[in-house]
This record gives C-alpha cells, sequence and structure tokens, in this order.
C-alpha cells in the first residue's frame, strides 16, 4: 500500500512537470518563429540579437522536448510497472535519486 503511494506521488510529480514543460513551450511558441527584419529599417546590432533571441529560444525549447520525451518514458515505466529501477543494472533507484530526478532511469552507478 505504501509503494502504491510512492507510485502515486511519482506519477503526479511527472504529471505536473509535463504540465509546467507544455505550458512554457506554449508561452515561449512566439520567440521560436521565424525572424523577417526589414534590412532598411532595423540596424545590423538588432538584426544581431533578434537572431541570437530567436537561437536561444529554439535550444531552450530542444532541451524542453528532450525532458518531455523523459518524462514521458518515465511515465510509460510508471504503467509497466517497471518504474524506480534501473533500466540497466535492474536495481532500485534510490527514493532520494528520484527526488531529484522523478524522471530517472537509471541508478547513480549505471548513469556515471
Amino acid at each position: 500500500m505504501n509503494e502504491d503511494r510512492n507510485l502515486k506521488k511519482w506519477r503526479a510529480a511527472l504529471l505536473a512537470e509535463r504540465a509546467a514543460l507544455q505550458e512554457s513551450s506554449s508561452a515561449t511558441s512566439q520567440r521560436r518563429t521565424p525572424v523577417t527584419l526589414d534590412q532598411q529599417r532595423v540596424g545590423r546590432l538588432s538584426r544581431v540579437n533578434t537572431l541570437q533571441v530567436q537561437a536561444m529560444a529554439q535550444a531552450e525549447e530542444e532541451r524542453r522536448q528532450h525532458r518531455l520525451r523523459l518524462i514521458s518514458a518515465a511515465l510509460s515505466r510508471l504503467g509497466d510497472g517497471e518504474y524506480g529501477y534501473c533500466t540497466i543494472c535492474g536495481i532500485d533507484i534510490p527514493e532520494k535519486r528520484l527526488f531529484v530526478d522523478a524522471a530517472a532511469a537509471q541508478c547513480v552507478n549505471c548513469a556515471t
């Protein structure tokens, strides 16, 4: 019963993080759209700055999407009854590690 409660806790944490990432992705979608600048009206430094902001937003979105894939994999392991076990060696992942990263798929030894 206690284990079932812990699984519910981890599922809730993963779902909350997924929702926050999806919301953040939606909120920042405008910054990732292609930039069209009028070369006559906008100075060179403004163009460079705008392109740099766009590139950083795209890189941030790539990291966000990677994290969403890790969360989806963790939720899948939860559904399959494999959550909390190292995907490499099969031992229990310590709860402290899951507390730091609820989507952790490997124990500390295998992750390093």
